[in-house]
């Protein structure tokens, strides 16, 4: 049965007097029901929850979609396992305990450390100005550098997202597939995505016209490693929502909106070997064929790009005998909080809008 299927389950019960009509009111129904009367998971809750609150509803939904629910402040629920479960609680007979509120969770202590990244000092330098100013990055550098370890800590660095933040971004996660993890609502997403990643998968699409990688990244990190084996037409969908923070994916006749202000780290080799410049001399790669392989990055993309930056090998004395760790994430993070300008690219997408 379909997505909302038990609101017509109630009204049938109660058109036939198995429940008091007035009971029904100020419902707001969600929950796929099974053919055995259960009330399966169902996408798209925490916006429901949302909407829910913002009209005075109560929203009856299935009991492992509560939790999720459960983080819109002043949410009003009847989670419920089964139908008769439900119709036990509307007519009277019993009460289903409400579900209280999951609270923030704190900072994961697994989380990618700075201070794990020995030598590297411009890449250190380029992900603390990327994180203070909100500027997108890319990493140029030989295979081994340690641009992926540098990306990966980028998040850890950001300031910690608000409670409208989060709630933006969890309602993302909850349209995009069921069973949402809420542990983690709090955190920064970091995106991954394959360099064989679909236009669709990027941006998003599909008969469901779900959200793609760039809204999974909303109000966090969209990573895009080996950004030049990447199919140029896929990247070039992200000239866009670089600009706007938002974008538009429509399929058949059904049009939708998702935001995507994320901040873009991207790393790439510097040729086809990734060895042109390095002191080994082991590039033999043409000139020619170095800007071949550049120029698989399209000119308004790069233009995007706020900083890059060029990243060298760590010899491996160095990174045994000769380079102590590090800064730690959390006193970066400290001063990146001293001086950062969050506004920053909001205000570039009112500006873009404003010119349009």
């Amino acid at each position: 049965m379909g997505v909302s299927t038990s609101r017509f389950a109630l009204g049938i019960l109660a058109a036939s007097d198995q429940l008091p009509p007035a009971c029904l009111d100020g419902l707001e129904c969600l929950g796929e029901l099974g053919l055995g009367g259960e009330l399966r998971p169902v996408r798209g809750v925490l916006t429901a929850a949302l909407v829910a609150v913002r009209c005075s509803r109560t929203l009856v939904l299935p009991s492992d979609n509560a939790e999720e629910a459960a983080l819109v402040a002043g949410a009003d629920l009847l989670p419920a396992q089964h139908l008769t479960e439900l119709t036990a609680h509307l007519s009277g007979k019993e009460r289903i305990v409400p579900v209280n509120r999951v609270p923030a969770q704190p900072k994961s202590s697994g989380e990618p450390d700075l201070c794990d990244v020995r030598g590297q000092h411009l890449g250190r330098r380029g992900v603390e100005l990327a994180s203070a100013g909100g500027h997108d990055l890319l990493m140029i550098g030989p295979p081994g550098c340690g641009k992926t370890m540098l990306a990966e800590r980028l998040p850890g660095l950001l300031p910690p997202m608000t409670e409208a933040e989060a709630l933006e971004t969890a309602c993302i996660y909850s349209v995009s597939r069921p069973g949402f993890e809420h542990c983690c609502w709090r955190m920064r997403p970091f995106r991954s995505p394959h360099h064989s990643a679909s236009a669709v998968a990027l941006v998003g699409g599909g008969s469901r016209v779900l959200p793609g990688e760039i809204s999974l990244a909303h109000n966090g990190v969209l990573f895009l490693d080996e950004l030049t084996e990447f199919d140029r037409r896929v990247l070039d969908q992200l000239r866009e929502p670089l600009e706007s923070g938002s974008i538009t994916v429509s399929r058949a006749s059904r049009s939708v909106v998702y935001p995507s202000r994320f901040q873009l780290v991207a790393a790439m080799n510097p040729c086809p070997c990734g060895y042109a410049g390095d002191p080994s001399g082991r590039c033999r790669c043409s000139s020619e064929r170095q800007s071949r392989y550049q120029q698989r990055i399209s000119g308004p993309l790069l233009d995007r790009i706020d900083l890059q930056i060029r990243i060298a090998s760590v010899e491996l004395t160095d990174l045994r005998f000769g380079s102590l760790p590090g800064e730690s994430t959390d006193l970066v993070r400290q001063r990146v909080e001293g001086v950062s300008c969050p506004s920053i690219r909001p205000m570039r997408h009112a500006q873009c809008q404003d010119s349009d």
